[in-house]
């Protein structure tokens, strides 16, 4: 009897997690089966399967066009949010700076203001400094929201990293520059990997500052919400499931080099 009551916890908590894993593919999985369904409307049964839809989405241009640009966006907000967080982390870490926790503090702020509060303020800016709406407003947001995670992932592998290389390197000869090119940077290599891979998905998933900053050419996200108005149909559900697949499989793979490189 006591050792039936010693399980119930450790059950409960299996229990827990299965429901919360249902719970949380369960609407992926309808989503998916909806793609293929041989109709125009979105409801059970399906009584009849195609891949039709599929073939619909990958011959839309204005889908290929929105691909392109979400792609180009998040490119572009990658390589300013990771020199922009790799530079601040190395502030923080940096001996004789002083209110490296003040640092630290503003550079993670945008992680923790709401979307919306974000997004406003980001307009209010974009409009005070004549900066008009479109692609650059919307690399500024996204690179705004992305910065803070490429801090916080290469902070904790600077804090890691032992002092005495960047010494032994300036023994050897090498100034400051160059030690960070031939020593830290391929130190930081895995965490700077994942933090871009991160960047990408957020750029790409960035829905409410594209909304506020974005012009007349939509972003996938922007696309997807505008064919949502005039009602869901299996078109729409099998755009959102190339993107989830494409998204998943990205960072999968992200975390399996992340672990590979921080394993060797």
């Amino acid at each position: 009897m006591r050792g039936l009551f010693a399980d119930l916890p450790r059950t409960s908590l299996g229990a827990l997690y299965w429901a919360f894993i249902l719970y949380l593919f369960l609407p992926l999985a309808v989503m998916m089966a909806m793609s293929f369904k041989d109709a125009n409307f979105v409801a059970f049964p399906i009584s009849e399967w195609t891949f039709n839809w599929y073939v619909t989405v990958m011959q839309d241009k204005q889908f290929l066009d929105a691909v392109f640009y979400s792609i180009m966006i998040a490119a572009a907000t990658t390589l300013a949010a990771t020199v922009l967080g790799v530079w601040i982390a190395m502030l923080i870490v940096a001996e004789g700076v002083r209110g490296q926790l003040v640092i630290f503090a503003l550079a993670v702020l945008p992680a923790v203001v709401p979307g919306m509060i974000s997004a406003i303020s980001l307009r209010i800016f974009v409009s005070t400094i004549d900066l008009p709406t479109g692609t650059a407003a919307i690399i500024l947001g996204h690179t705004v929201h992305a910065v803070p995670f490429v801090v916080v992932m290469a902070l904790t592998r600077l804090r890691s990293m032992p002092g005495t290389l960047v010494d032994a390197a300036r023994d050897l000869g090498a100034d400051s520059v160059v030690a960070f090119y031939r020593v830290t940077l391929p130190y930081l290599g895995p965490a700077l990997f994942g933090g871009m891979i991160f960047c990408v998905l957020l750029s790409i998933d960035d829905f409410v500052r594209t909304f506020f900053l974005g012009g007349y050419r939509p972003t996938l996200p922007m696309l997807i919400y505008a064919k949502v108005q005039g009602g869901m149909s299996p078109e729409i559900n099998a755009m959102a499931t190339l993107v989830l697949v494409v998204t998943a499989a990205v960072g999968l793979y992200a975390e399996y080099l992340t672990r590979r490189a921080r394993s060797r």
